[in-house]
């Protein structure tokens, strides 16, 4: 049986995620048809909107169904960055370095397409937000900056960001906010209303729920400028038939996931601290990266602890690329993932770890095992079992350049 250590990616849908789609795919109307059977579908997917608002703290008339994280993440950021900068007077937008991919190529195209000055503020060893630099940036720049967005909790190494410290600093410079809760949620609380915030995004194929839906919540108080035209559905913000059988299984595995959160959490921590453990003794010349385990841990409302989070063991391996690795363990039955980016075959070093200081050549050596519902004692076994010889097999094939060799 394959292990499946890559849950930050995609987890498992939970079983009672899928009957309720196959149930709610059976139910025929429009939710924005008049008829009585258009209305039993808006009704589910009212319920479902509520279900998904009571696991993010905020009021459902907040929760704008998209088609996942990305397409949240791109509303959020376009969205306020439109709306803030009709004049031309706010191109700035702040972000630091190493977020998700979504963030940095939205941030990129209105940059090269929309005039916007990016700022990209630094990390800390830790790949922590350093407070300091956005303080400083909000000082110099609050007047003419559109929005900060940031993660709360780094989807590559599992750090935990000071959140409600982020949020407060820009909130009281005029500067609205938006938070990337994908790699969060389901594993920290979330309580929107308390942060502030303007918007947060989420996906539910990170929680056991279908691809292809995810939620941006947008304050009753927050305009954006949509990215798609039609119909005026969800408060004119996102346009178009709304999925409702997506919506009803999105809801049950939220809903199941936020039961479960706390003892979900603990179990995680003690598997994540054994192969942590394992990993740095079956491979000496192995280094963590991000908070150590040892460290703060997280123990309340997204704040300013500095842990990391309890589904995440991100590890450079010296001397071996991480693509290397991820295919000699793949052929040992064991799914995991590279903190690099690959782009038509070329391995390219990981953004994160560039923005956390380190070197490319750490940078091209990672790998990222991440937890979820399904792991056991004995997936853990099986990576330690099978990465002594996968690294020693990479080490020997060593690092992989970009340049050619010419014969």
């Amino acid at each position: 049986m394959p292990v499946y250590l890559d849950h930050a990616a995609t987890t498992p849908m939970r079983p009672e995620a899928i009957a309720a789609y196959a149930e709610a795919m059976g139910v025929v109307g429009n939710p924005s048809s008049i008829h009585s059977q258009g209305q039993q579908a808006k009704r589910m997917l009212e319920e479902a909107r509520e279900t998904v608002a009571a696991t993010l703290g905020c009021d459902p008339i907040e929760v704008v169904f998209t088609s996942g994280g990305t397409e949240a993440i791109n509303l959020a950021i376009k969205g306020l960055y439109w709306q803030r900068n009709t004049d031309g007077r706010r191109p700035r937008i702040l972000a630091p370095g190493g977020e998700h991919h979504a963030t940095v190529d939205t941030i990129d195209w209105l940059t090269s397409a929309e005039g916007a000055n990016a700022d990209w503020l630094p990390l800390d060893g830790e790949g922590r937000i350093r407070i300091d630099a956005v303080t400083d940036a909000l000082a110099a720049h609050a007047d003419d900056t559109a929005l900060l967005t940031f993660l709360a909790v780094n989807n590559e190494v599992g750090t935990i960001q000071p959140v409600s410290s982020l949020a407060a600093l820009a909130v009281d410079a005029g500067v609205p906010v938006h938070v990337d809760a994908v790699a969060a949620y389901g594993h920290l609380p979330i309580d929107f209303a308390s942060l502030g915030v303007a918007a947060l995004s989420v996906s539910a194929h990170k929680i056991g729920g279908p691809v292809g839906i995810g939620a941006l919540v947008l304050a009753r108080t927050a305009n954006v400028v949509p990215l798609v035209h039609g119909g005026g559905q969800q408060r004119q913000v996102r346009s178009g038939t709304q999925d409702v059988a997506a919506a009803v299984s999105f809801a049950v595995a939220a809903r199941a996931a936020a039961d479960e959160l706390a003892g979900e959490s603990a179990r995680l921590t003690v598997l994540r601290d054994r192969l942590i453990r394992g990993v740095l003794t079956a491979v000496p010349e192995a280094r963590l990266s991000g908070p150590s385990p040892d460290g703060p841990s997280w123990d309340g409302p997204p704040s300013d602890s500095t842990g990391r989070v309890a589904s995440n063991v991100h590890v450079t391996f010296p001397g071996a690329q991480g693509d290397s690795l991820l295919f000699l363990l793949d052929l040992a039955g064991v799914s995991v993932s590279t903190g690099s980016a690959c782009q038509a075959g070329i391995p390219e070093p990981s953004h994160v770890l560039l923005a956390m200081g380190r070197t490319e050549d750490d940078a091209r050596s990672a790998l990222r095992f991440t937890l979820g519902r399904t792991t056991t004692d004995a997936d853990v076994d099986a990576l330690l079992s099978a990465l002594p010889g996968a690294y020693a097999q990479a080490a020997r094939a060593g690092l992989a350049t970009r340049a050619p060799r010419l014969a």
